[in-house]
């Protein structure tokens, strides 16, 4: 390798440009961070193993790193070890979950809630019923696995309703409120996110 091609290179992929001057142990963990990719990059790897990337970084140092290894991934295979759920869904094109030293899930990421999870959740607010008249009255219709109390705004019923992945409820629910003469104030639907679908597979799915 010829370091006077070579470093300047790296240094400008990695966003190091502007640190070149200072020695490692000035820099933020940030950077230092790019100073590590920087260093595996160093002699072209097909593949690239990275163990937490982001780990003690701050918000801001965070989305720097993910969009540097966004443009890592673009020109080799780049495989993440990571606990943070979120950040797998924004960097990975491909999940292995790993439960116990097995593999439990192997799917392309667009693929694995469809694949892999069960629930949805819909966030309901409404005016003109208790809690109770909610639940008696979701009971009746289907797909609906369960309906908890949660905390809204003031003077409004607030509940969490569990349904089948598959199901659209809310065209029976707006139907049943407007019957009711209930006024509804949110209708929001959640599907599983890989957090939901990870807990369902490493838990036996107790936690759905």
């Amino acid at each position: 390798m010829d370091p006077a091609a070579k470093v300047p290179l790296l240094a400008s992929s990695c966003g190091l440009t502007e640190v070149m001057h200072k020695n490692i142990g000035e820099l933020s963990r940030g950077y230092r961070q790019r100073v590590g990719l920087a260093h595996s990059l160093i002699h072209d790897p097909e593949i690239l193993i990275l163990d937490e990337p982001t780990s003690g970084l701050d918000p801001n140092q965070i989305i720097e790193v993910r969009s540097l290894i966004k443009d890592i991934g673009k020109t080799r295979t780049v495989i993440i070890s990571t606990h943070i759920l979120s950040e797998v869904e924004m960097l990975c094109d491909r999940v292995i979950i790993i439960s116990r030293g097995k593999i439990v899930a192997d799917s392309p990421t667009p693929e694995l809630r469809e694949r892999y999870g069960h629930r949805a959740t819909l966030r309901a607010q409404l005016s003109g019923c208790d809690f109770g008249e909610l639940k008696s009255g979701l009971g009746k219709l289907s797909g609906i696995a369960g309906v908890i109390p949660t905390e809204g705004e003031a003077g409004l019923t607030a509940c969490s309703i569990s349904i089948a992945a598959d199901t659209d409820v809310r065209p029976a629910f707006f139907s049943l409120a407007k019957e009711k003469g209930w006024i509804l104030y949110e209708m929001t639907i959640e599907r599983n996110s890989l957090e939901d679908v990870f807990r369902s597979l490493t838990t036996g799915g107790d936690e759905s």
